[in-house]
């Protein structure tokens, strides 16, 4: 009885070490086996020391309790770069943000070479910013940004290589200008429009000139064309106001009066300078100087009567009017001829005598 229980007891025991080796070997096959996806490699640290290849992507096993197993992402990760504010070149300030692109090149590199390597990227990203601010001037950053973007890339990447990142690329998202800044940037926008403008007016006025000067010029060649542009022009504010009269100011009266202005001024001096003669030699000289106006008063007022025909017919023409009718002269309840008008010798007035106008001689 006693053999039977003790033998029991052996195979209970036996048992219990088989099922414990079987436990302890799924505790070392769970903690040896690893999965390494796609987008990650694998750095084994051994006894602290890391082997010499990276594990690839799939299933791979490691000693248990013996080897360490860390796994680096390699897809390309999104940064943003917090606002940097700095003081331009050009002495303005500003706020700048920006999002930088990279990926780990080197996992072993990026695990032993630098304790955070994300950390360490946009640490040095600010830094970079803030530099590129100084260097750089106000309408750089507006307008020129994809230089910018090169540079700042650029410099970020020099000591990331060192870390086993690439930096794919770095973009400036906003630049924060001061409100003082932004309303003089638009009163400058304002009256950079306002001389394009100006230049566009004075542009048009410019080519207008030409063309009226043509059209003068046509015009002076068929002088026509000037009397029907007249009437078309009197048409046209006939048609907007009806009750408007239009009558037209012939240009012949204007050259008139300025061609007689200088011959009463000549003939004025005239007068003043024998008024001004005295003695015996006074006489003849105003003799000689009425008989001189006397005849030149007979030209002027021949050339007056003419001119004043030409432009009345002139202006008969413009306005599309007929000459008036000739009225017979009237005559007085006495049966006399009316006063005529004429052109004396000495300029003055002549009455036309009566037949019953006779003095004691019988003579008129």
């Amino acid at each position: 009885m006693d053999r039977q229980s003790s033998k029991e007891a052996i195979q209970m025991f036996i048992l219990y070490i088989i099922f414990g080796l079987i436990v302890l070997g799924a505790i070392g096959a769970g903690n040896s086996l690893r999965i390494v996806k796609q987008y990650e490699r694998g750095v084994v640290f051994r006894l602290g020391r890391v082997t010499s290849e990276a594990k690839q992507p799939g299933m791979t096993a490691i000693v248990p309790f013996v080897d360490k197993l860390e796994k680096v992402n390699l897809q390309i990760i999104t940064m943003p770069i917090p606002a940097q504010e700095g003081i331009t070149r050009d002495n303005v300030t500003v706020r700048v943000d920006a999002v930088i692109y990279f990926k780990v090149v080197d996992p072993r590199r990026a695990i032993v070479d630098v304790e955070n390597y994300q950390l360490a990227v946009g640490q040095v990203a600010q830094t970079s910013l803030r530099s590129i601010i100084g260097q750089s001037e106000l309408d750089d950053l507006l307008t020129n940004r994809e230089r910018l973007n090169q540079g700042l890339a650029i410099m970020i990447d020099n000591p990331a290589v060192d870390w086993g990142v690439h930096i794919d690329r770095v973009e400036i998202k906003d630049v924060a200008l001061p409100e003082s800044m932004k309303r003089s940037m638009s009163r400058q926008a304002e009256a950079e429009r306002e001389r394009r403008s100006r230049v566009i007016i004075a542009d048009g006025e410019l080519q207008a000139s030409n063309k009226l000067a043509q059209a003068a010029e046509a015009m002076a060649d068929t002088p026509s064309a000037l009397q029907l542009r007249l009437l078309q022009t009197i048409v046209e504010v006939a048609a907007e106001r009806n009750s408007t009269l239009v009558l037209p100011f012939p240009v012949e009266l204007l050259r008139f009066l300025e061609g007689n202005t200088p011959a009463a001024d000549s003939a004025a001096k005239a007068s003043s300078s024998a008024g001004g003669a005295s003695g015996s030699d006074a006489v003849p000289a105003a003799a000689a100087t009425a008989d001189t106006a006397g005849a030149t008063g007979e030209g002027d007022a021949a050339q007056t009567s003419a001119d004043l025909d030409e432009m009345m017919r002139a202006l008969a023409a413009s306005v599309k009017l007929t000459e008036p009718e000739t009225v017979p002269a009237a005559t007085d309840p006495a049966g006399n001829a009316p006063a005529e008008t004429g052109p004396a010798g000495d300029g003055e007035q002549t009455t036309a005598p009566s037949e019953d106008a006779t003095d004691e001689g019988g003579k008129v």
